[in-house]
């Protein structure tokens, strides 16, 4: 996510400047020899960003009369959505950017946002076959404003030798919050340095999205029905006094840093029991020789339910033929063969059924222990929604849960303090 989801280390690029100098606004694009160049802006990094330079040249080789350039950059994920505010207030914007499906709907207020609901709903792989939370994270007010590019889940990965040590029972899916916080508290060991679990403690949009899954299976609802208010000043509540006895039990290792970093360092170095993750660490549970296992997250009411937070590709008009190409590179990348070589490299789910039935990505999924966990969570995973007072409420709903992990503020107040600053948010004409 984020992301990540969150954790991921999403970068504009390293020459943001230079990108928004390229670009010199709306025109054809168009070169002496027909050829079509498209200006990518996806901020991947590490094995994710080789996997989709990779992907681009087998784009470019095989469609030669479009150019994807993917060399633009510079700025963290958190700075994304600002950064093209004001590269579309300035007139100079990418064809395509990367963009936190949580920001989608402030950035889609742009009418130089392409509507991809023809090429998306009319195209392959069938729409219908794209998990519900992807569909749901790209359509704001009925229109299909980007293309998927990444999916995830959120579950529970644990470090069977450290339950093993303590003589604690593995977890199972449908385990309860209680269960989850005594479990946290039995592994804790101060003496050794082991913590329970962890949770991101900076306020920021990896704090938050943990938060909802609890919210929605108490009932609860990012914005209330009238659309006046939160959905969950009861349910925030609940959910952080979970959160409450975590930090009263000294079982949470709470995360100052951005990103999560100390806290999976923490897991990977083996003083952690269990951390809420998607299947973008993976990757370094598996490198860092952790002997692991994935369960659901738990439930309050016995109801399966996690998050999901694809983030997406969005397309921008810089005049017909560059837009007309930006789409058919996003459809090429949403196509089964792509999206199952990006997903497999990147740490991420499939789009789609029909990418998950890949051979491919059967084999990796095979090999990969609990990633078939992520995968089923889909059925029952849920996205933020694509709102434009999302952001705000977020950033209200951070800041209670830091203070409560903290001890400075009981669960109630906490809420009653976020819930002041998110309706006010909510107020205000979009």
């Amino acid at each position: 996510m984020t992301h990540l989801i969150p954790r991921r280390r999403l970068l504009l690029g390293t020459a943001a400047a230079g990108a928004l100098a390229a670009c010199g606004g709306p025109s054809d694009g168009v070169g002496s020899d027909g050829t079509v160049t498209v200006e990518l802006w996806h901020g991947q990094s590490d094995t994710a960003r080789k996997a989709l330079e990779a992907l681009v040249s087998e784009f470019n080789r095989t469609h030669p009369r479009i150019r994807v350039d993917s060399s633009g950059g510079g700025v963290v994920a958190d700075a994304m959505l600002q950064k093209v505010t004001a590269a579309l207030a300035a007139g100079s914007y990418p064809d395509i950017a990367y963009i936190f499906g949580s920001d989608l709907a402030s950035v889609a207020r742009s009418p130089r946002v392409v509507d991809l609901t023809s090429a998306l709903r009319g195209g392959t792989p069938p729409w219908m076959s794209f998990w519900t939370p992807v569909r749901d994270a790209v359509t704001v007010n009925g229109e299909v404003r980007a293309a998927p590019a990444v999916l995830d889940s959120l579950a529970v990965v644990y470090n069977k030798k450290l339950f093993r040590e303590a003589g604690v029972p593995y977890p199972k899916a449908g385990w309860s919050w209680d269960e989850f916080v005594d479990t946290a508290r039995r592994l804790t060991d101060s003496g050794r340095g082991v913590f329970g679990t962890g949770w991101p403690g900076t306020g920021d949009e990896d704090t938050v999205w943990r938060l909802w899954p609890m919210i929605w299976d108490l009932g609860g609802e990012v914005v209330a029905a009238d659309g006046k208010g939160i959905g969950f000043a009861e349910q925030g509540t609940k959910a952080l006094g979970t959160l409450a006895r975590l930090a009263r039990d000294k079982s949470v290792y709470v995360d100052p840093k951005p990103g999560g970093e100390q806290m999976y360092q923490v897991f990977l170095g083996g003083r952690m029991a269990m951390v809420a993750t998607g299947p973008w660490e993976l990757p370094d549970i598996i490198t860092a020789k952790v002997d692991y296992d994935v369960v659901p997250l738990p439930t309050y009411s016995g109801r399966p339910i996690t998050i999901s937070g694809p983030d997406t590709w969005t397309v921008f008009d810089n005049g017909s033929a560059r837009a007309r190409a930006a789409v058919a590179f996003v459809q090429w990348m949403i196509q089964p063969a792509q999206d199952a070589r990006w997903g497999i490299s990147a740490g991420s789910l499939p789009l789609s059924s029909a990418t998950a039935r890949r051979p491919e990505w059967r084999e990796h999924s095979a090999r990969t222990t609990g990633l078939d966990v992520f995968t089923g969570a889909l059925d029952t995973a849920r996205v933020r929604p694509v709102h434009a007072a999302y952001p705000q409420i977020s950033q209200a709903l951070g800041e209670a849960v830091v203070s409560v992990l903290l001890g400075k503020d009981s669960p109630a107040h906490a809420i009653r303090r976020c819930a002041d600053t998110a309706d006010a948010a909510l107020l205000i004409p979009r």
